[in-house]
């Protein structure tokens, strides 16, 4: 009998963080890839099999519903249950005073941190009960709520962080339930912080490569 392997779904997967958390997890889970560039994704397949692992890409957008359920019914069908669920997909408002916010830019913000959270968790959850033991949700905290210029990012990522911290609390003492882990990164030189903070120096920041697997020790899965 074929052994099943460990699970690991990476919204996010093409760039920063949640490209470097797959490169990590693997090869001790198959990677479920999800991400918007295709390229990127390719690239990260070829890292995770020069480790020795296996990787599903999914060059689809979080913020479709549609297409995320498919992807969920797949692993299902597929596997069966899913082991952990890193959530890293952002979007990185341009920033603006509170009262020259762009129409757009704020509804994509909005869209992608919180919305598109609010409607995986329902998708996800199901699946990381599935298994032998429960799954394991990973969440990223990002505070500039408050701060000037950061008007629709820092109260999406707030709100995306309540919701996750709410699902935590609901979930904490449930022996079957998926276990749900708020984590801090270091300031990294990411794509988004570049956005945030152009010019910045590089070297007094953390890379990515080196935060994943700190997050994932202090989550306990490495």
């Amino acid at each position: 009998m074929t052994e099943i392997p460990k699970i690991a779904l990476i919204t996010g997967a093409s760039r920063g963080l949640g490209f470097f958390l797959a490169e990590a997890l693997a090869p001790d889970y198959h990677i479920v890839a999800v991400a918007k560039t295709t390229g990127a994704l390719e690239e990260l397949d070829d890292r995770i099999k020069a480790k020795g692992g296996q990787a599903t890409l999914a060059p689809m957008d979080v913020t479709n519903p549609d297409a995320m359920a498919h992807l969920c019914r797949g692993i299902y069908d597929r596997w069966g249950h899913l082991d952990l669920w890193a959530h890293t997909a952002v979007y990185a408002q341009l920033l603006s005073p509170a009262d020259h916010m762009d129409p757009k830019d704020f509804d994509r913000t909005m869209t992608t941190n919180v919305i598109a959270t609010g409607k995986l968790i329902p998708m996800i959850s199901p699946l990381l009960t599935m298994g032998d033991a429960p799954g394991e949700a990973l969440f990223f905290e990002d505070n500039h709520a408050g701060e000037k210029f950061f008007g629709a990012y820092g109260a999406s990522k707030a709100a995306q962080i309540a919701m996750a911290k709410s699902w935590q609390a609901e979930t904490s003492a449930m022996s079957k339930a998926p276990r749900v882990h708020i984590l801090s990164p270091n300031p990294m030189p990411t794509a988004t912080r570049a956005r945030f903070f152009p010019g910045e120096d590089k070297a007094t920041l953390t890379h990515p490569r080196d935060e994943a697997p700190r997050l994932l020790k202090e989550a306990g899965l490495l």
